[in-house]
This record gives C-alpha cells, structure tokens and sequence, in this order.
C-alpha cells in the first residue's frame, strides 16, 4: 500500500466517523422530536434509565439507516447500535444505587459513546475505510 492509499483509507475512515455521529444526533433529534409530537416523549430527569435507552434507540436508528444506506453488513451496523447502549451495562446500577444522578448518567453516557465507536471502528478498520 502506498503513503496515498494509506492516507486515502484513513481519510475515509474519519469522515465515516464524523458520518457516524452525524446520524447519530439526526436520529436522536428528529426521532425524539416525533416522539415528543405524539405524545410518547419520555422525561430524562423523571426517568432517566428509560430516557437514556429511548435515546439509545434513536441514535442507533440514525446510525443504522445510515451504514445500511452506505453498503454496510448487518453485523458491523448492529456492533455500532450495540455501542450506543454499552454505557448503560456499568451506569445504570449506580444510577439505581443513587450513585449518580440522572444528569451524570446522561453526560458521562454520552461522552463514553464516542471513544466506544471509535473502538469499534478501529477493531474493524477495513470495514470503515473502504466504505
């Protein structure tokens, strides 16, 4: 491979990944946006175990139609949803044990999504530069 070819492949790397979060807060917003239309808009302060994983929902719905709409397989698409609802696994049980409020869940949730799909990109490197 060729200092171009690399240069080329990372370059496609980053921009799916900026991508990435694009649809990720496109989903969230417009998805929530719909919700809260309807009536079916859930309150992150009154419930924020359920808000966060209706937000999850949403992100992962953006991100989905996106990898799919770009050539993606189904497992590389799901591995990504399946970050969106990884920092649930460590925050939701100090949530439940007052360790943290709602408010810390959300911001340090949301902060541990981007390095996690950073990861998972880079566990599947080809994946996201060829794409």
């Amino acid at each position: 491979m060729t200092t171009t070819e690399a240069r080329s492949g990372w370059l496609r790397f980053t921009l799916h990944y900026v991508e990435m979060i694009i649809a990720m807060f496109v989903g969230m917003f417009a998805l929530g946006f719909l919700q809260s239309a309807v009536g079916l808009g859930i309150s992150h302060m009154e419930y924020p175990d359920l808000g966060y994983l209706v937000m999850a929902f949403n992100m992962s719905v953006g991100m989905a139609v996106w990898m799919r709409f770009r050539g993606h397989a189904w497992r590389p698409t799901l591995e990504m949803c399946a970050v969106m609802f990884a920092p649930a696994v460590p925050l939701f049980p100090l949530l439940w044990l007052d360790v943290i409020d709602g408010g810390t869940l959300m911001m340090v949730a949301h902060i541990a999504m981007f390095p996690l799909m950073l990861g998972v990109m880079l566990l599947r490197r080809a994946e996201y530069a060829h794409h």
